[in-house]
C-alpha cells in the first residue's frame, strides 16, 4: 500500500516524501480515507502506530486557508504536555508548504508566549485541558467555528483524572464538527463517552490490545522488594541494555532511582510531572540522542513520549491499572520493531500480574534464575499464570485535502450534546 493509494493530494504527498515517510502504517490505511470522507472516527492505536499522521495529514489536506482574523478551526485534546508538543511538530511538518497557522497550549511554562500565539491567529490547537480551560475561562480562546476535534490518548485521560474537564470542554465546541477519538485501551467509560459525542462513527482497531505484547519478549522476575536496585543495576550493566526506559509507580521513587543509578556510574535522569518543562525536555532530548542511556519515568510522565530504538523497558514497579503495562511497553516495539520488556514483582504485585496476564491473554515468562530470585516461594502456574521461563529462552544479554468545496460534509444536527 502507497500513500498514493489514500486519497492524498499532491501537497500531502510531497508533504510525507519530504518528512522521510515511505509507506503507510496500517492505521493510517485504514483512517485517513474516512476522514477525508467526512466520517467520525472511533480508533483503538498505540502510541507509535502512527496515528497522529492518520489524522495531521487529511486535516491538513481538507483545512483551505482563510483571509483576516483566524478563527481556530481544528482542536486536539492531548493528556500531557509532551504529547502536546509532539503533536503540534507533526501539524508543523505537513504544513510547512501551506498558510496555516498551528500552536501547543499546556500548563507548565507561562501562558504569555500561548495567549500571543492566539491573539495572532491560529486555525491548528493542540492543547491539554487544564490550560485550555484556562485560556477559554479569560475569554483567549473561542471555539465557536470550530470544525474537527480530535481526543487523543482517551483512556490516558481517563486515567488522569481529566475526563470530566475533557465533557465540560466538549459541551462548548458546536455540534456541526467531524470528530475523532483514538485510545489504546477501550474501558467502559471511554466507549461509553465515545457514543455520547460520535455520529455513525468508522471503527478502526489497528493495534487490539494484546497485538503490542506480540512483536515483544515480555519476562517476570521474582524478586524481594529491597532486591529491586540491585537487579536493575545488574541488568543495565549487561553491554545490551542500550537505551533503557524504566518505570516507577511514584515521582519520589523515579527520583530516588535515577540519583543511585548515577551514583553507580550508570547515567540516568527522571522524568515526571513534579520537573519543570525545560527540565523534561533536556533530560528527553539526551535520552534521544543517547547521551543518558536511561531514563526513568511515570507513566503519566512517558505517556506519549515518541522514542526510536529503545531497547528495553523496565517495570521496576509493577502498574496497578494493567491498561498501564501495555503503555509502557509499547515503547520498546515502535513501528513493528521487536522489543525487550522486564518486569520485577515482589511479593506484594502479583496480585497486579494476575491483572495484567489477564488483560493480554497470556502468561509472562518467568526468569527463575538470576542472582536476586525471590526467596518467596512462587506461585505455581495456574490458568494462565506465569511460567517459569524454558531452557533456552534469552535473558539479560542475549539479543538473538480533499478541497472542502468538493466535499459536501455530513449534516450534524443530530450530535448528542
Amino acid at each position: 500500500m502507497s500513500f498514493k493509494n489514500l486519497q492524498l493530494n499532491r501537497e500531502m504527498l510531497r508533504a510525507v516524501e519530504r518528512v522521510g515517510y515511505i509507506e503507510p502504517t496500517p492505521i493510517q490505511v485504514r483512517t485517513i480515507p474516512h476522514i477525508l470522507d467526512g466520517r467520525d472516527i472511533v480508533g483503538c492505536a498505540q502510541t507509535g502506530s502512527g496515528k497522529t499522521a492518520a489524522f495531521a495529514l487529511p486535516i491538513v489536506q481538507m483545512l483551505t486557508p482563510v483571509k483576516g482574523k483566524r478563527p481556530i478551526r481544528v482542536l486536539v485534546l492531548s493528556p500531557t504536555r509532551e504529547l502536546a508538543a509532539q503533536i503540534d511538530e507533526e501539524f508543523g511538518k505537513f504544513s510547512r508548504q501551506t498558510s496555516l497557522r498551528h500552536t501547543a497550549i499546556f500548563g507548565g511554562v507561562g501562558q504569555q508566549p500561548q495567549v500571543n500565539a492566539l491573539q495572532r491567529g491560529v486555525d491548528i490547537v493542540v492543547a491539554t485541558p487544564g490550560r485550555l480551560q484556562d485560556l477559554m475561562n479569560q475569554g483567549y480562546i473561542r471555539l465557536d467555528q470550530l470544525e474537527y476535534f480530535i481526543l487523543d490518548e482517551a483512556d490516558r485521560m481517563l486515567d488522569m483524572g481529566f475526563i470530566n474537564d475533557v465533557k465540560r470542554i466538549i459541551k462548548r465546541l458546536p455540534k456541526a464538527r467531524q470528530t475523532m477519538l483514538f485510545s489504546a485501551t477501550m474501558p467502559q467509560t471511554i466507549q461509553d463517552l465515545s457514543r455520547s459525542i460520535l455520529i455513525d462513527p468508522v471503527k478502526v482497531e489497528a493495534n487490539p490490545e494484546s497485538a503490542t505484547v506480540e512483536s515483544i519478549e515480555q519476562s517476570i522476575y521474582f524478586v524481594e522488594g529491597g532486591d529491586k536496585r540491585a537487579l536493575l543495576k545488574h541488568i543495565l550493566r549487561d553491554p545490551a541494555s542500550q537505551r533503557v526506559l524504566v518505570f516507577t509507580r511514584t515521582k519520589h521513587r523515579a527520583n530516588n532511582l535515577a540519583k543511585q543509578l548515577s551514583r553507580a556510574r550508570i547515567p540516568a535522569e527522571a522524568i515526571h510531572g513534579n520537573k519543570s518543562q525545560t527540565a523534561r525536555t533536556r533530560a528527553l532530548a539526551r535520552f534521544k540522542a543517547g547521551h543518558t542511556p536511561v531514563l526513568v519515568a511515570t507513566d503519566i510522565a512517558a505517556r506519549g513520549l515518541d522514542i526510536d530504538s529503545v531497547t528495553h523497558v523496565i517495570n521496576f514497579d509493577l502498574p496497578n491499572i494493567p491498561e498501564s503495562y501495555v503503555h509502557r511497553i509499547g515503547r520498546t516495539a515502535r513501528a513493528g520493531a521487536a522489543g525487550i520488556a522486564y518486569s520485577f514483582c515482589d511479593v506484594d504485585e502479583r496480585k497486579y500480574l494476575r491483572e495484567i496476564e489477564a488483560l493480554i491473554q497470556e502468561p509472562i515468562q518467568v526468569v527463575s534464575e538470576h542472582p536476586f530470585a525471590s526467596s518467596t516461594p512462587v506461585p505455581r502456574p495456574q490458568n494462565g499464570a506465569s511460567k517459569p521461563r524454558q531452557n533456552g529462552a534469552s535473558k539479560p544479554g542475549s539479543q538473538n485535502r480533499r478541497h472542502r468545496s468538493r466535499r459536501p460534509r455530513r449534516s450534524r444536527q443530530t450530535r448528542p450534546a
